[in-house]
């Protein structure tokens, strides 16, 4: 444990540059399990996706079928008096999603199908191939989220820079409205809002996904014969791994134009080389203030 925490100062040392605003933010572990996670849950998205196709509709309890009357979610195709339309059905509104979402394709070649073709995995209907990716992936991503809890243990990145501190939460309000004037800071630290959101996917949406993709799997009901039980049955489970799915997809989208905002060339080089440009100190900067 001991020489991993040595080899990361070592690593910062040796290729530390003159520049004082050049800071080593992100060790050699934190890069690799995030481009691991961004891999992962990529392959997850798109063949959970065509999983999500052989049966398009997301229910709340145990049971499902056409005795019940629990659909909370569906997209799907309809004959109307103008043809075929895609739909999407959300607690019992319709929306016609036609050409996106139930209905879509080339012109002349649409066919039935929750997401299209372009979203999917395997691009066309397999569901055998969707599950073997999208399984695969997942020990990826279970094995590295174990790893990167490991080793951030034990370099002290959970507690340096992931552990809200009472200062964060009095920080929380300037945060917010520094992010929503567009007006960031570079720091060694994470701001407020930057730990509360890798918080919150590191240990709350991932091992969610993790759990509730456990709870859906047959054979996992002799092992862990409660879990089905604790989150209300299979197609609840079902309906909360799909959830947890939108959320990290908007989290994406948000981390992405937060990047985009910030800097790209500073943000994407701490990711890729662990450096880190920040502001230069107080007393003599007066230049805007930039950061993710």
């Amino acid at each position: 444990m001991e020489s991993l925490a040595r080899n990361q100062a070592a690593e910062a040392d040796t290729a530390a540059p003159s520049d004082a605003t050049l800071i080593y933010r992100q060790s050699r572990w934190t890069r690799l399990t995030h481009w691991l996670w961004a891999i992962a849950l990529f392959f997850m998205l798109l063949s959970g996706l065509q999983i999500f196709n052989a049966r398009p509709q997301l229910y709340i309890g145990k049971e499902s079928g056409f005795g019940y009357n629990n659909t909370i979610f569906a997209i799907g195709a309809e004959n109307t008096v103008t043809g075929p339309r895609g739909y999407t059905d959300i607690f019992g509104k319709r929306f016609d999603t036609t050409g996106v979402l139930g209905w879509s394709g080339p012109a002349g070649q649409q066919t039935s199908r929750a997401f299209p073709s372009w979203a999917t995995i395997p691009s066309y209907y397999d569901l055998g191939t969707a599950r073997v990716v999208h399984f695969f992936f997942a020990w990826v991503l279970t094995t590295t989220l174990l790893v990167w809890l490991v080793a951030s243990l034990i370099n002290g990145h959970l507690r340096r820079d992931l552990a809200p501190r009472l200062d964060d939460i009095r920080r929380l309000p300037r945060d917010i409205v520094d992010h929503a004037r567009f007006r960031f800071h570079h720091r060694r630290e994470y701001n407020t809002l930057q730990k509360m959101a890798y918080g919150g996917v590191l240990f709350v949406l991932l091992p969610l996904m993790i759990v509730t993709g456990l709870a859906m799997s047959p054979s996992m009901n002799s092992v862990l014969p409660f879990l089905n039980d604790l989150l209300g049955g299979r197609q609840t489970a079902r309906t909360i791994h799909f959830t947890v799915m939108l959320l990290l997809v908007a989290f994406f989208i948000i981390h992405i134009l937060m990047i985009l905002a910030a800097g790209p060339i500073n943000e994407l080089r701490s990711i890729i080389t662990g450096w880190y440009r920040t502001d230069p100190p107080a007393h003599g900067d007066k230049a805007p203030e930039r950061s993710a």
